[in-house]
């Protein structure tokens, strides 16, 4: 049996941070995965460019059941550290909206970067090795794999969650802390576009590619983005968002006319004596396929002289306060996340180790920690698996 001080399951974003900063330490660092290359998701984010952090960062932008839980690990490693490590390699990037910064050329600098120092670090990446069994034995834990066994003091869960499946996402985190009696808070796909009962998606199939800003939210949550009309249902930064939050059976509402009040706009022209039709006022301020699609036609045909009081407030309520309730969503095949994961009130902030297993560590995405669309989730995954790396 080969002997390490470290395994890491998993050579994702925070898995090999992680064994990045436990090789440094001199410790002997095995990292092992069932796929065919290192850092899928990192080189498939952003469109090929990876959205790596964001310069803003803070709790408020994740969700837990301990909110409190991912403070320690963001102000040990922050968004700055990354940056400071791209620019140390000179790879360019550039920001968007909201703060989020991207790679200018490609992910695979990103990738390349982590690999460089996992050489430096002496560290051993093995591959298209799948781990059947976990054994804990008196000090440490016993692996056997389909490419042998291996023993270690310290093994790391950095395995990610159910999110995009063709890419090789499997349960395996979550078995194995169940196997160590660690909950595991229910997952659920998140940062994923709805889907519409057949009603609706016959009613709004016909906007499929039309976007436009809007206010949109579900319970406490509230996001201003662009909404995207799809053929099966609701997308665009804002939907994603809403998304970890969305459960089974909750109304979205959503804000289409962020720049004007209808009800006064509708009151003005009354008072100047408009002739023109409901439409055609509307269409001034959105597509006219959009507005055919909320509003009823009647309403539509009639001249807005002719409006009523009521009329005009539920102009304005069905543009400003637009309610729909999705059938659900496009699940783990098109999410870019997974809510939920192994409980935190079964880890340390600190160390990211399991309170009552010694030595078993989990880390990024298969913890119950998930971050906002815009670099969120890839600074979650520096930041635990760095934490991770200091005590392995």
């Amino acid at each position: 049996m080969d002997e390490f001080d470290v395994i890491v399951i998993g050579a994702g974003a925070s898995g090999l941070m992680c064994a990045i900063e436990a090789g440094k330490r001199k410790r002997k660092v095995l990292v092992l995965d069932h796929a065919n290359k290192a850092c899928k998701k990192v080189l498939m984010s952003g469109g090929g460019r990876c959205n790596f952090t964001n310069l803003d960062v803070g709790a408020d932008n994740y969700i837990s059941h301990n909110p409190h839980f991912c403070k320690s690990a963001l102000s040990r490693f922050t968004q700055w550290d990354f940056i400071a490590m791209v620019q140390a390699y000179e790879i360019p990037y550039h920001e968007r909206e909201h703060g989020q910064l991207f790679c200018d050329i490609s992910a695979k600098e990103i990738r390349d970067m982590l690999s460089v120092e996992c050489r430096k670090a002496k560290v051993r990446i093995q591959l298209e090795t799948s781990v059947r069994h976990i054994e804990r034995l008196d000090a440490g834990f016993r692996l056997k794999t389909d490419e042998g066994d291996y023993g270690c003091a310290s093994l790391v869960i950095a395995t990610g969650g159910l999110s995009i499946p063709k890419m090789g996402a499997t349960a395996f985190g979550y078995k194995v802390a169940e196997q160590f009696g660690i909950t595991v808070r229910p997952p659920v796909a998140g940062l994923v576009p709805f889907t519409l009962h057949e009603k609706d998606k016959q009613r709004f199939a016909p906007l499929s590619g039309i976007a436009v800003d809007c206010i949109a939210s579900t319970g406490n949550a509230s996001f201003r983005e662009n909404l995207l009309f799809t053929h099966r249902g609701l997308s665009g930064p804002a939907m994603l968002q809403l998304s970890s939050y969305w459960r089974p059976g909750d109304v979205l509402h959503i804000d289409l006319l962020l720049e004007r009040d209808v009800e006064s706009m509708l009151a003005d022209l009354q008072r100047q004596g408009a002739r023109q039709q409901v439409k055609t006022v509307l269409s001034h301020e959105l597509p006219k396929r959009m507005v055919a699609a909320i509003l009823d036609e009647d309403l539509l045909e009639q001249p807005v002289s002719s409006l009523s009081a009521k009329q005009c407030r539920d102009i304005a309520q069905a543009l400003h306060d637009w309610r729909i309730r999705p059938n659900g969503t496009e699940g783990y095949r098109t999410a870019e996340v997974t809510v939920g994961g192994v409980d935190t009130n079964a880890l340390s902030s600190k160390t990211m180790e399991c309170n009552d297993v010694k030595g078993l560590y989990f880390i990024g995405e298969v913890v119950d920690v998930t971050g906002w669309l815009g670099g969120y989730n890839f600074q979650w995954a520096w930041a635990s698996g760095w934490c991770a790396g200091q005590y392995v």
